[in-house]
């Protein structure tokens, strides 16, 4: 190992402490405790950075107000790609600024930790939430765990660029919030940013 890569490693380290820190502290007893709620100011904050880092200003936050809305709203991001494709491009784009900072390995890793941690709390989250509304259907208990665990490492990868303090935060900051804050960001479509 050359001295180029020990100074490599140690650089990587304290970026690495803050992704750890960000997967342990997910962990949190509002996930999607929220949901149906109307949207408070912040939450309206958060949808419209979201909304204009992924090129959509004429786009709107709407309010989904049932378990059973979420789930034809997700069925229709099936044919509404837009915002998944702006959102691969803001993707790409992290995971360069990423990769200038840090190895491919310890990239993966930490994404990998990320997700260990977002399914873990995502799962049980769901699971109370979803007993609290009355819902049972496993698909769409699974698009929201895993629309949680995909925007943990949308933060995660925020953190791993150095971008975490942006303002407004980026696009994937904002959805992350939204989840903090108890909701189900289902996402784009048409004009309309659904939230659950």
């Amino acid at each position: 190992m050359s001295d180029d890569d020990i100074v490599r490693l140690l650089d990587e380290i304290p970026l690495l402490y803050k992704v750890r820190a960000f997967a342990d502290g997910i962990v949190d007893g509002r996930l999607f405790m929220r949901l149906g709620d109307p949207l408070d100011e912040r939450e309206a904050d958060l949808s419209r950075s979201y909304l204009d880092a992924l090129g959509f200003p004429h786009a709107e936050p709407g309010l989904l107000t049932s378990w059973e809305e979420a789930a034809e709203a997700a069925e229709a991001l099936d044919f509404n790609p837009e915002g998944w494709e702006a959102e691969e491009m803001l993707r790409a784009g992290l995971v360069a600024q990423a990769a200038e900072r840090l190895d491919e390995s310890a990239i993966q890793t930490a994404l990998e930790y990320v997700g260990l941690k977002a399914g873990e709390a995502a799962q049980d989250a769901v699971a109370y939430s979803a007993s609290l509304g009355d819902m049972r259907d496993e698909a769409v208990l699974n698009a929201a765990a895993g629309a949680l665990v995909q925007a943990a490492n949308g933060a995660a990868l925020v953190i791993l660029a150095e971008a975490e303090d942006e303002d407004p935060p980026h696009a994937f900051l904002a959805r992350w919030r939204l989840f903090v804050r108890g909701r189900w960001p289902v996402g784009l479509a048409g004009s309309t940013y659904n939230i659950l």
